[in-house]
């Protein structure tokens, strides 16, 4: 839990990379996921040197499982306000495919439309 006090008009996201290092940011509700990725890309941790990119367009945001494309923001997701909202933070050039994971689902006879495999990559 963070020690320093949250605005009750902003949200606090923690985002984690891959490599498990976190930074909190401070962003609005009307701020999207292509907002965030430029902000901390503009904003880079010092400790994060490791992980930088070459430029915010390959950050990807991901929230409970699902990537966030770049034009949703925080507030059509409902995150809570004055509070602290993990995300994964990650290199991605495009996302992936709708149906790349479907076929697998498919396979098992599950429906074509489930996501939460997405998270694997994790």
């Amino acid at each position: 839990m963070s020690s320093r006090s949250i605005p009750a008009d902003k949200i606090n996201l923690r985002l984690i990379l891959v490599s498990g290092k976190t930074k909190e940011f401070l962003f609005s509700p009307s701020d999207s996921a292509g907002d965030i990725a430029q902000t901390v890309f503009d904003n880079w941790p010092e400790d994060w040197e490791a992980e930088l990119v070459s430029k915010a367009e390959i950050l990807r945001l991901i929230y409970q499982g699902r990537f966030l494309h770049c034009n949703v923001t925080l507030g059509a997701l409902g995150l809570p306000l004055g509070k602290t909202t993990v995300m994964h933070l990650v290199p991605r050039d495009n996302l992936p495919e709708p149906n790349s994971q479907d076929q697998r689902q498919k396979s098992k006879g599950g429906s074509s439309r489930c996501c939460s495999t997405a998270c694997c990559i994790l």
